[in-house]
């Protein structure tokens, strides 16, 4: 929107308001997650695992140390935006790579270009011969 663009590549993500899940659209409303403690949502446990697609101890030490390094202030600021997140435009020229089993954001509510059978919002790091094979293709 700020600047012209050749292509836009999304991995794991929203482009407009309509592929943010209805619940997240209604915490947001309802100002849930600013009630939230900052320090519940830096620790790693199984359900930070679950969310994220975190299998194997080296996804989960991942993780951890993720979210360990992560400002509290800055997951505060980016759980606001994804929560009340309000763009109905939708960009030119994107390709949107998504994991069928992205439990943060659910590909069911995404129109994605590209799917990662089983890729989770993990697989970034879990999948990257994947993601990286499907960037090739379009850059």
């Amino acid at each position: 929107k700020l600047i012209e663009t050749e292509q836009i590549l999304l991995i794991s993500s929203a482009k407009t308001k309509e592929e943010i899940p209805f619940y997240y659209r209604i915490a947001g409303k309802m100002g849930f997650h600013k009630i939230l403690p900052a320090r519940l949502l830096k620790n790693s446990n199984f359900v930070s695992n679950w969310f994220f697609g975190a299998a194997s101890a080296f996804d989960k030490q991942l993780l951890k140390q993720i979210l360990l390094e992560t400002d509290p202030d800055f997951l505060k600021w980016a759980i606001d935006k994804v929560v009340c997140w309000d763009n109905r435009s939708l960009p030119k020229n994107v390709i949107h790579i998504h994991g069928s089993r992205d439990r943060i954001l659910p590909a069911r509510f995404v129109k994605w270009d590209e799917i990662i059978q089983d890729g989770g919002h993990f697989m970034v790091f879990n999948r990257s011969d994947e993601v990286n094979a499907l960037l090739r293709r379009y850059l």
